[in-house]
């Protein structure tokens, strides 16, 4: 098989990016939504920031392909440390709280 390269060009207003530090995400039998929220520390209300939508096959390679970059990561930089956030609810797949 011949590699297929593929150009990709990114709008300046979306290379700058967009903070957050909770994803929720949901699935239906077909998709799965992302949902990118920024959370204020002290403030019991969130902001969706932007939503993304995949296909069942491509929330998994997005998976493999995260795991692979945290791997790479870690390696270069060491293990990643969690922080326990106790302000931030954790929120399910049903959107009910944790």
């Amino acid at each position: 098989m011949q590699e297929q390269k593929i150009e990709i060009n990114i709008k300046e207003e979306i290379a700058h990016g967009i903070y957050s530090n909770l994803a929720i995400i949901t699935h239906s039998n077909v998709e799965f939504i992302v949902d990118f929220v920024s959370v204020m520390p002290g403030i019991q209300k969130g902001e969706v920031r932007s939503r993304i939508i995949l296909t069942p096959q491509n929330a998994k390679r997005l998976l493999n392909a995260l795991g692979d970059n945290l791997r790479k990561f870690e390696e270069q930089n060491g293990e990643i440390k969690e922080i326990a956030h106790e302000n931030i609810p954790i929120i399910t797949n049903n959107g009910g709280l944790a």
